[in-house]
């Protein structure tokens, strides 16, 4: 593992790179506060509009194939979290509202996180009346079917293929559902596995010991999640176990696509940004050989580059898509002016000249509320005071929550609640301290900060919770001043709770925050004691230790070594209740 960098502040180096592409392509602009690349003329192109993203350093994906013939806008998380549902939103709006009956296709790979922020964003785009589809890939054969269950495949470099089909696609003037037709079919006939030699370390994060040594770990995800498992091996053998994952048939568990000899396969090799050209020649030749020699299969076009890294990752994917209708390769062969796709920006893009003018960025503050007051009031010097005692016990786990998400996870969920935390601590210095604070406004508002601030799946969970929240506390509305009850907050939660299990499959036992949510708010309802349900969000923490994930990216990690480690989520969310004990009381 490098653990070098010459940037070392993540945020910073997020909105730099992106940046950059406005730069080697002049024909696409940038949106500094909302982390989105998009075409300039993006909401009076005729075609059916393509949207794609999810968290940064996968570069060249996906900002690097926003271009005429590509893609029309990409949005950026942090690093390996995905954006949140208000800045897909705001690109669908941005691409979409002028043409609402043109089409967009939000086009993204198989991540919880991925999942709940662009659903949700194409939920609302659908009721502004924007014609929008979503299409999710999942092309990795390296955690075959039965580990991966409920959640299926992860989206892995195949989905750039899907990517360039469904955007030449478009570009031909084909409609929405012509366009999401072909792109599915190409989804359907997908199939890639990954190899790495060593974990990546992201910018601005502690230093981990990288167990690997001189193991190679086949079906490595693109956000340092194991996969099949680590062998020592050549270069011949670890390319024929992968090819085996890719195109044995007598692998019930990984036979996801059928190519027989002689039938037209489309092959990628892809760096994941690690590996030297002159290594990604060897690794390309020996792929080729093998698939003549031993399957009989010669690839229709062979593509090998950089196309979807993990930052620095010394690994490569290979990628096979069968040619399972006659439109596929003219398809791949239409030009497109992407600068992160070969051939490159054609020249006559280059007359509009380099735009070097830095665009502010401006955190905007929620809209204002004008729904009628439910009379639910709170007082507000005590309230914002005690919400900030809260949020500042959070801000100050997320080291120790880092670390447990390192362990089990990818390690973004501590930064993801501490960006919440500050956000809201932010908003709170506009809040009057002065007075009553109807508390369906107050919560509401805190919702939008939320969804606007938070990324990664954490982000999309508190989104809806507190929304939810608020609309749980809304039905509660009364005639009449009343000051909230522990009763109140208990059915506004029991709401919220109901609300939230529409985009998430997680139970308590599922080893997620959820092994704290639902304990701590049956046992508020039952009890309508604070201090008893904050017990139970701990003991619901502490029993997720050792416990197997069957949701979310730790599914894909080893549970070896997990005896002292809760859920990262959970733990979070406890921090953050015992804070809340003063004010809920």
């Amino acid at each position: 593992m490098s653990s070098k960098h010459f940037a070392n502040e993540p945020l910073a180096l997020v909105n730099a790179a992106l940046r950059s592409a406005t730069y080697t392509n002049p024909s696409i602009a940038f949106d500094a506060a909302q982390k989105t690349v998009f075409l300039r003329d993006a909401a009076s192109q005729p075609t059916v509009a393509l949207i794609s993203g999810g968290g940064s350093g996968h570069e060249p994906s996906f900002a690097g194939f926003v271009g005429k013939g590509f893609l029309t806008a990409a949005v950026a998380g942090s690093v390996f979290a995905s954006p949140s549902a208000e800045q897909v939103f705001r690109a669908i709006r941005r691409v979409g509202a002028e043409q609402p009956q043109r089409g967009v296709l939000v086009l993204i790979m198989n991540y919880t996180g991925d999942m709940l922020h662009f659903g949700m964003a194409v939920e609302k785009a659908r009721a502004e009346g924007i014609k929008t589809e979503l299409l999710v890939v999942g092309d990795d054969v390296g955690v075959g079917r039965k580990r991966g269950g409920r959640i299926g495949r992860r989206g892995l470099a195949g989905t750039v293929l899907v990517q360039k089909i469904a955007s030449a696609a478009a570009a031909q003037g084909q409609s929405l559902e012509q366009v999401a037709q072909i792109a599915t079919l190409a989804s359907d006939n997908l199939a890639t596995v990954g190899a790495s030699l060593a974990h990546v370390h992201v910018p601005g994060r502690e230093i981990t010991p990288d167990e690997l040594g001189d193991e190679i770990e086949i079906g490595m995800g693109i956000h340092n999640e194991e996969g099949f498992g680590r062998v020592k091996t050549t270069l011949k053998g670890l390319v024929e176990t992968m090819l085996k994952q890719l195109l044995d048939q007598s692998d019930s568990d990984r036979a996801y696509i059928n190519v027989k000899s002689g039938e037209e396969v489309v092959v990628m090799v892809n760096n994941l940004g690690g590996i030297s050209p002159l290594e990604l020649g060897a690794i390309t030749t020996e792929v080729i050989d093998q698939l003549d020699a031993s399957y009989k299969i010669k690839p229709s076009r062979l593509l090998s580059g950089t196309y979807m890294t993990s930052l620095n990752g010394l690994g490569f994917s290979v990628t096979v898509l069968k040619v399972a209708d006659n439109a596929i390769l003219p398809l791949i062969d239409a030009p497109a002016d992407a600068a992160g796709w070969s051939p490159a920006v054609r020249p006559e893009n280059w007359a509009r000249g380099i735009d070097t003018t830095k665009s502010e960025i401006k955190q905007e503050a929620p809209s204002q509320d004008d729904s009628t007051p439910s009379n639910l009031d709170l007082d507000a010097a005590f309230t914002i005071t005690k919400l900030k005692i809260a949020l500042n016990s959070l801000i100050v786990a997320e080291p120790q929550i880092t670390k447990f998400d390192t362990i089990v996870g990818d390690g973004d969920c501590g930064l993801c609640l501490k960006t919440g935390a500050e956000a809201v601590l932010k908003h709170l210095e506009s809040v009057s301290i002065s007075g009553e604070l109807d508390v369906v406004h107050f919560v509401r508002n805190i919702a939008q900060v939320i969804e606007s601030s938070m990324d990664g799946t954490s982000g999309a969970l508190y989104a809806i919770f507190v929304n939810a929240l608020s609309s749980g506390l809304q039905d509660q509305s009364s005639s009449q001043k009343i000051t909230v009850t522990p009763k109140i907050w208990a059915a506004a939660l029991q709401a919220a709770l109901k609300s939230l299990a529409k985009y998430t499959p997680a139970q308590p036992g599922d080893r997620t925050v959820v092994d704290a949510l639902v304990p701590f708010v049956n046992t508020l309802t039952e009890t309508l004691d604070v201090q008893k349900a904050v017990d139970a969000a701990r003991k619901g923490s502490d029993s997720t230790k050792g416990m197997e994930a069957s949701l979310g990216r730790s599914v894909y990690v080893n549970a070896e070594g997990w005896n002292e480690c809760p859920d990262p989520g959970a733990h979070g969310l406890v921090k953050l209740l015992e804070g809340f004990l003063e004010i809920l009381n």
